[in-house]
């Protein structure tokens, strides 16, 4: 699942200013952020303690990854959870993706769920995108196709690569939605222009099968390039069978098209 916490600490910087501990959690960011992690966990441990939000998160972050202190996970679900009940997204986020993943504490999905939803509802992409999946996936809660769908379009119209991908596999499978090869493109695309693998692999299946697009061995072949060059297997194996069924010409068009595309993305 996506989670992306190491920002917090670049972002304290920024909401400090509106802070009542503004000058102790300036100078414990940077303290962390040149690296002295055992200034820095003294300085967040004193502001958790006081009940700043963002030393809560931040503290959670640094024990979870063992920052100037031994791992400890039950320290970084204690002051995550400290933190996401005051409302903390990105703590929130983090917290679903622990108990999702079930390596650091038993697995809960419900317990995802929960905090997937409240950080999703604040409109956090991250977490947008791991309700998606969820629903999806009918982990900790009913296959709702529609419920995956409203959440990845969250996540996606806010440029995360991932939920575009998988926006476009349920409008290309029609899933929870009426099957659009159009909007299925759209969404590839832009994942695909980010560099996502998946949604290049994806792209070319459509214009090799002529799907929400005349068919074109060109641009299949470009892509599948492309996601073969970024280190998917699939798309190597499409490319290089694809290849047998174009004329030299085309497969020198598809590459240079390929060199302008990493040129330009």
């Amino acid at each position: 699942m996506i989670t992306n916490m190491k920002h917090l600490i670049l972002l304290c910087t920024f909401l400090i200013t509106f802070n009542s501990f503004a000058d102790e959690l300036r100078d414990a960011a940077a303290a962390y952020q040149r690296g002295d992690y055992t200034t820095a966990i003294t300085s967040f441990k004193k502001l958790a303690e006081l009940d700043d939000v963002y030393a809560q998160s931040i503290l959670g972050y640094m024990y979870l990854e063992g920052e100037g202190t031994p791992q400890d996970y039950k320290a970084a679900i204690k002051w995550f959870t400290k933190a996401a009940e005051q409302g903390d997204k990105y703590a929130q986020s983090l917290l679903g993706a622990i108990y999702y993943d079930g390596e650091t504490t038993p697995q809960d999905y419900k317990a995802a769920i929960k905090w997937y939803t409240k950080s999703a509802e604040q409109g956090y992409a991250d977490a947008q995108y791991n309700l998606g999946v969820m629903y999806q996936n009918g982990e900790g809660t009913p296959q709702d196709y529609k419920a995956a769908i409203k959440w990845y379009t969250k996540s996606a119209e806010q440029g995360l690569a991932e939920a575009q991908n998988n926006l476009g596999v349920m409008y290309q499978n029609g899933e929870g939605t009426p099957q659009d090869y159009k909007a299925a493109i759209k969404w590839y695309t832009k994942s695909a222009e980010q560099g996502f693998a998946d949604a290049q692999n994806n792209l070319g299946v459509m214009y090799y099968n002529g799907e929400g697009t005349p068919q074109d061995y060109v641009m299949a072949h470009m892509l599948w390039n492309i996601a073969a060059a970024n280190g998917h297997e699939s798309a190597k194996s499409n490319r290089d069978i694809l290849a047998k069924e174009m004329t030299p010409n085309q497969i020198e068009q598809a590459q240079q098209l390929a060199r302008e595309w990493m040129e330009k993305y």
